[in-house]
């Protein structure tokens, strides 16, 4: 796991690289401690993940991350004064319940998946992402994208570091390597459109969003693996429907 995480990571660095050059931008001291921080809580966060995804269950996993991750934000930005009005509220409620109804799995008799196996790791990863995307809201919009650039180097290091603790190899499987590198690229890229979201909106708003994710796992979860949604699963696909069209409007 941690060979996968520093690889796709070693990834979405390069293509960082390439990207930085046309975000005009002017970052301070601050801007790099917040972005390594952040790094550090992203790393720990994915190993996290991974183990607890390999132990438990993807259905009990993914709502307890997905809700933790987005609701730790969404506290902080009301805390911090966030300005919400009563239809983008609502929205807001809307979207972290169909995280959950999403998220949900079933056995193929239609019974609904019940383990406490990865719970604990589900929840401190929960809260790792929400320091994640906390730390990175202190960073300033004239730091553009250098904020991510401190948080990929450390969370590299981070993870080698670990890799040369636990003695873990860094080399893949040769069929694993266009996957590990489409993972990078997408992790880094939605990585990029988060923070030019909190630049441009609420912290509140754009956390609860970005944990809506696992709508497009059950996607396409259909169209690839031809997995029928449940129907608490559609519920919960309709109730993130409309809380983003809440939350849009102003």
């Amino acid at each position: 796991m941690i060979a996968v995480a520093v690889l796709s990571q070693a990834v979405g660095f390069a293509l960082l690289l390439l990207v930085l050059p046309f975000t005009p931008s002017h970052a301070v001291a601050g801007d790099y401690l917040f972005g390594a921080l952040a790094g550090i809580c992203g790393a720990l966060a994915i190993a996290l993940l991974y183990h607890a995804l390999s132990i438990g269950k993807m259905g009990i996993v993914s709502p307890i991350t997905a809700v933790l991750a987005a609701a730790l934000p969404l506290c902080f930005g009301l805390i911090r004064g966030d300005r919400l009005t009563i239809t983008q509220i609502v929205g807001l409620a809307l979207a972290l319940v169909a995280i959950v109804l999403i998220s949900f799995s079933f056995e193929s008799t239609g019974t609904r998946e019940i383990a406490t196996a990865g719970v604990r790791e589900a929840i401190a990863t929960g809260f790792l992402f929400g320091g994640f995307f906390i730390l990175l809201s202190y960073t300033h919009p004239a730091a553009g994208l250098h904020n991510l650039l401190a948080a990929r180097i450390s969370s590299i290091v981070f993870l080698l570091l670990a890799a040369m603790v636990t003695r873990t190899p860094l080399v893949p499987a040769r069929g694993d390597w266009r996957l590990i590198a489409g993972c990078g690229a997408l992790d880094m890229s939605a990585n990029i459109l988060y923070v030019l979201a909190t630049f441009r909106g609420y912290l509140s708003i754009a956390a609860v969003l970005t944990s809506l994710y696992p709508a497009s796992t059950v996607f396409l979860a259909r169209v690839v693996l031809n997995e029928r949604l449940a129907r608490t699963q559609k519920a919960g696909v309709a109730l993130a429907l409309a809380g983003v069209v809440l939350i849009a409007l102003k």
